[in-house]
């Protein structure tokens, strides 16, 4: 977990349900990536698993310290966009982590 200095990253994990990757994909474009952004949190990464037995899917938010992110992530209005993703997703995932260069997991 952050130490409360500096920015933070949100990484988020999952798998798409295989019947619902088109609802997903409208879904996370056109309002859960734009209303995130409305908070505080901007996408820095998003990942593809093409090979192994890894969520399919890895995706960075970043905010600009640990008390916005705690803010963003207790917000009512992102649990109901969390909420709405996991309709369209297995295996969800979500932890906050300091942010660095290159490649987190």
């Amino acid at each position: 977990m952050a130490d409360g200095n500096g920015q933070v990253k949100l990484l988020v994990t999952y798998d798409v349900h295989e019947d619902k990757q088109e609802e997903y994909f409208q879904f996370v474009l056109g309002e859960f990536v734009p209303a995130v952004q409305n908070m505080g949190l901007f996408m820095t990464e998003v990942w593809h698993t093409a090979y192994g037995d890894y969520p399919i899917r890895l995706a960075g938010f970043v905010a600009e310290d640990y008390e916005a992110m705690t803010g963003i992530l207790n917000n009512p209005a992102f649990l109901k966009l969390e909420e709405k993703l996991q309709e369209y997703v297995l295996n969800y995932k979500r932890r906050v982590v300091p942010l660095k260069n290159g490649f987190q997991w």
